[in-house]
């Protein structure tokens, strides 16, 4: 037996006992192992696949300000509600528009798509709306602790990201010119994440709580899991596209 101590299950975690049990969460259950993102990072995907892939996720890209919105509208505090906007900011653009939705979109031209196939999300995977849709359920149903818990998937993020670059920059070429979205994020994430996981660390006041949290992360990598099975069992194994979806027109 281990001579660490194990706190019951009714007490509350301390901070520190609670940022240990959100990272366990990520390294256990976050996208990164996801076998498509394996495959990526490996150099085994086709451009069509590539061009499938950045199709799908711009769906989620776009609804991340929405998502936003409806958390901003939970909380009545002035100061919290100008932290949580910079979100939005970061996404949209400011005066210019020239946000994390233009940067992705920028990624799928790279890919050899057009903003006219994209933009429309026409070509979307049921499976990869389905996802996406339920995760704006999740925070416009939850009360604003949990919503909150549901971003805190960035704390992972960077390092995912900072590995895409660079086998992104060796495996294909042909999308560095549209690789702005993913360098910004390096910083974004992480400022983003520290605020979050201060929130939740702050303002959950007893173990249910707690729990509500780290159950609130666990359902976020569930939903990012869940997209990219769909994109996976598509494109890639067994290669069943649905009716009226994308289908790549090159290898």
């Amino acid at each position: 037996m281990g001579t660490g101590t194990v706190t019951p299950a009714t007490e509350m975690l301390s901070r520190e006992e609670l940022r240990d049990r959100l990272l366990a969460v990520g390294a256990g259950r976050y996208h990164h192992q996801h076998p498509f993102h394996l495959r990526m990072h490996e150099g085994l995907l086709s451009r069509g696949q590539m061009q499938a892939w950045a199709l799908n996720r711009y769906y989620y890209q776009s609804r991340i300000p929405m998502k936003d919105a409806l958390l901003l509208a939970k909380s009545e505090d002035p100061a919290f509600r100008r932290a949580w906007r910079k979100r939005i900011v970061d996404h949209d653009g400011n005066l210019d528009g020239y946000g994390g939705i233009e940067k992705w979109i920028k990624l799928a031209e790279a890919a050899g798509l057009s903003p006219d196939e994209v933009i429309p999300c026409v070509g979307v995977l049921p499976g990869v709306r389905y996802a996406v849709d339920a995760y704006l359920a999740l925070v416009r149903d939850s009360p604003l602790l949990v919503a909150v818990a549901s971003s805190l998937t960035e704390l992972f993020s960077r390092d995912l990201i900072s590995l895409r670059i660079d086998k992104m920059r060796m495996h294909y070429p042909y999308m560095v010119d549209g690789l702005a979205y993913f360098e910004g994020r390096l910083t974004q994430a992480p400022e983003d994440a520290e605020f979050a996981l201060d929130y939740v660390s702050t303002h959950a006041g007893n173990r249910s709580q707690q729990q509500q949290v780290i159950g609130a992360l666990e359902q976020k990598c569930a939903i990012l899991w869940a997209q990219l099975d769909a994109i996976d069992y598509a494109y890639v194994s067994p290669g069943n596209i649905p009716p009226g979806c994308f289908v790549p027109q090159c290898d």
